[in-house]
């Protein structure tokens, strides 16, 4: 038996809730495309977004800990799977396209320069006078032209969907901007909930990257109430903290806000009276979202994150030499652009100098941009 699209498509008309973003009405592609004949429109994206260079260079790119401090931090690529398991989930219990859900989680990071946030603000303040650097413009741009996999046309071809949830991707740390893309209109709820997995996806391995760095204690974590309901739910009396008791409390932190999550937003749903795609495009606000306690919570957690972990010496210190590093990058590459691969070189004459040289530097990874550096600024290291 063989469970044709056309099967799919009706599955999902049977299951999703009214507001689920069906397959089959899909805004389609901008190159017409022959449909798959047992895989759905947001099925065949997702696949094409695994299979790009970009997906595999998330492996070597920073979270907080940039490669060289060890292989058991989270990088870019298992944060995104992360945030991907946990869209599934939330897709799931709230009747939303699981497909959509996951291919918008996994490309929303896709852009990433090296050396996380770091990298991304000094490409932005290299580029400024130039048109700046986001890594949600820059994942689109990925997608729709970087990527060359067609002989017919440039980037991955991919609905007009998952390029909506791409530039209406946003958290705390993540500023959407939707021009082309109806701006004046609500993300999908697919959407929405990728923008919620990644906020649990950080909340929970910053505290666990953090704690496994030895950058605070489970005791320095004590009277954050976020914190002490996790502690309360899994019955840990603050004693005895060991792997296996980190694994339990991150792993039920997840599980307490994915919850909330889904309650509170079919709560929203309800109370707003979303009956269908349009209804919720319509409103002036976000529906998927957490309790306001839990959100109060949430913000003391991230502070607490913020001054213990990200202001922590040890990684000020990693990203000022990133800092350092790609400024030196882009500067000797735009002094002499010969120095870069001809297929950039290429591209120079299309989106300018500085352009090509700022998508040549987002694209490596931290070990490529390492390496790149000792090559171009050691004279002992052969080029």
């Amino acid at each position: 038996m063989i469970i044709s699209r056309q099967r799919l498509e009706q599955i999902e008309q049977e299951t999703l809730g009214t507001y689920g973003m069906r397959s089959r009405n899909t805004r389609g592609r901008v190159h017409p495309e022959e449909e798959h004949p047992y895989r759905t429109a947001y099925q065949r994206d997702r696949d094409r977004i695994i299979h790009t260079t970009a997906f595999r260079r998330l492996e070597r790119k920073t979270q907080v800990f940039v490669v060289t401090e060890g292989d058991h931090y989270r990088t870019r690529l298992t944060h995104t799977l992360e945030v991907a398991q946990i869209g599934r989930t939330l897709a799931r219990a709230l009747g939303a396209n699981e497909d959509l859900t996951e291919a918008i989680c996994l490309v929303h990071d896709i852009g990433h320069p090296p050396f996380g946030h770091s990298g991304e603000w000094t490409l932005n303040q290299l580029m400024k006078e130039r048109g700046g650097f986001d890594h949600n413009k820059q994942a689109l741009r990925i997608v729709e032209a970087l990527e060359r996999r067609y002989p017919d046309w440039p980037g991955l071809n991919l609905t007009y969907e998952v390029r909506e949830g791409i530039v209406k991707h946003e958290t705390e740390y993540d500023l959407s901007s939707a021009e082309s893309y109806e701006p004046d209109q609500r993300g999908l709820l697919e959407a929405q909930i990728a923008n919620a997995a990644d906020e649990i996806a950080y909340n929970a391995h910053d505290a666990d990257d953090g704690l496994r760095a030895g950058l605070f204690a489970a005791r320095d974590l004590e009277g954050l109430a976020l914190w002490e309901t996790v502690k309360d739910s899994v019955g840990w009396d603050g004693k005895g903290f060991d792997d296996l008791w980190r694994h339990r409390l991150i792993r039920r932190l997840i599980g307490l806000e994915a919850t909330d999550v889904v309650r509170a937003t079919s709560k929203q749903l309800q109370a707003d009276g979303v009956k269908s795609v349009d209804d919720l495009r319509r409103l002036d606000h976000n529906v998927v979202r957490f309790s306001d306690e839990l959100r109060a919570r949430n913000r003391e957690h991230k502070d607490f994150l913020f001054q213990r972990m990200y202001q922590h010496f040890r990684v000020l210190r990693m990203q000022a030499k990133a800092e350092r590093l790609l400024q030196q990058l882009f500067e000797a590459y735009v002094g002499e652009p010969r120095q870069m691969p001809e297929s950039t070189q290429a591209r120079i004459e299309r989106v300018g100098l500085h352009r090509a040289v700022c998508d040549y530097i987002a694209g490596m990874t931290d070990s490529f941009a390492l390496d790149e550096h000792q090559k171009l600024f050691d004279p002992a290291v052969r080029v």
